[in-house]
């Protein structure tokens, strides 16, 4: 299968286009010259297009879009994250069905559905939000409602979204620097001891449901994908940072206290038009303070999935490279 990978350059897409290019011609969004190589060292063509602007002659002949490409943030510009995430995809499916396109998998989240509240044992019953606190939340829940109604009945034109929880696994460019250096830094806190309990999604597991549903699954449909195991953020987060010699330290702060202090924080920055984002956001506040458990039974029902690599041997290989 011709595949139209956008967010090559990141994480989930990065892996998935290293993944399947034995079994799928891949070609890739490259905004500048520079990418194009590490494209090229992943199996995929590079190309040159960005979210937004891509044309129907980049998408000749690929039978499947694997929207990746996100403003993955927790803070910032309101125009930005609207023109990336809502706009962008907006723009994306548009051209990939007058290209011809058959099939748009679209990378969602589980944040998608949050305000801030805890989400425990949750399903795609769950509605997305329609306004949040969080920009990344509100602007992906609305992302997501336009490629589902997309799905053509007549299956021409078939739409999903498959939403991971906690992404990471080899080539994590976010979550686990990000906290090894908030430890080594001395800036790291447990919220509520770290108690929230959690589900996770090891990007082989997300690659493998993203392949699924290249020709699985039913169109206009979203997919929550986990490991399969839930835990406890602080187990969890503890047993990561093993796997790079850290050990975080036993600090904590009440949930209540880190969600009011973020808050302020967040209104300070944009009321004095600072650069940059805040120490402490809401978004990640309610995400270390809030549970979050997933159920997948329509994900191994309707796509057959299973996990093809367990949290332990995850944390094995991370430890061993």
């Amino acid at each position: 299968m011709r595949i139209f990978l956008t967010g090559a350059s990141g994480f989930i897409g990065g892996a998935f286009a290293r993944a399947v290019r034995d079994r799928h011609a891949v070609v890739a969004m490259s905004r500048r010259e520079p990418s194009d190589a590490a494209i090229r060292a992943l199996g995929a063509a590079p190309v040159r297009c960005g979210l937004g602007a891509v044309g129907a002659e980049q998408l000749a002949d690929c039978e499947a879009v694997v929207h990746c490409a996100a403003h993955v943030e927790a803070f910032g510009d309101p125009a930005v994250f609207r023109r990336v995430n809502v706009d962008g995809t907006q723009q994306l499916l548009d051209v990939a069905r007058r290209a011809g396109v058959r099939r748009f998998i679209h990378v969602g989240t589980e944040a998608a559905c949050f305000r801030g509240q805890d989400m425990v044992d949750i399903d795609e019953t769950l509605p997305t939000v329609t306004s949040s606190p969080y920009l990344y939340s509100e602007t992906k829940a609305e992302a997501e409602r336009r490629v589902l109604a997309a799905n053509a009945p007549d299956g021409s034109f078939v739409t999903m979204s498959i939403r991971p929880r906690l992404v990471w696994g080899p080539g994590d460019q976010t979550i686990l620097p990000i906290v090894v250096r908030m430890v080594r830094d001395g800036r790291f806190a447990w919220m509520d001891g770290g108690q929230a309990r959690t589900s996770t999604t090891h990007v082989a597991n997300l690659v493998h449901a993203l392949e699924l549903a290249l020709t699985r699954g039913r169109g206009g449909e979203a997919y929550y994908v986990t490991d399969g195991e839930d835990t406890t953020l602080r187990q969890f987060l503890t047993a990561l940072l093993r796997t790079q010699g850290v050990t975080p330290p036993d600090r904590s702060i009440p949930g209540w206290l880190a969600r009011g202090a973020a808050s302020v924080l967040e209104s300070a920055w944009r009321l004095l038009r600072l650069g940059g984002e805040p120490p402490l956001t809401g978004l990640a506040a309610g995400q270390m303070s809030r549970h979050c458990t997933i159920r997948i039974d329509k994900i191994r029902r309707d796509l057959g999935y299973a996990p093809v690599i367990s949290v332990a041997e995850g944390l094995r290989q991370l430890a061993a490279a």
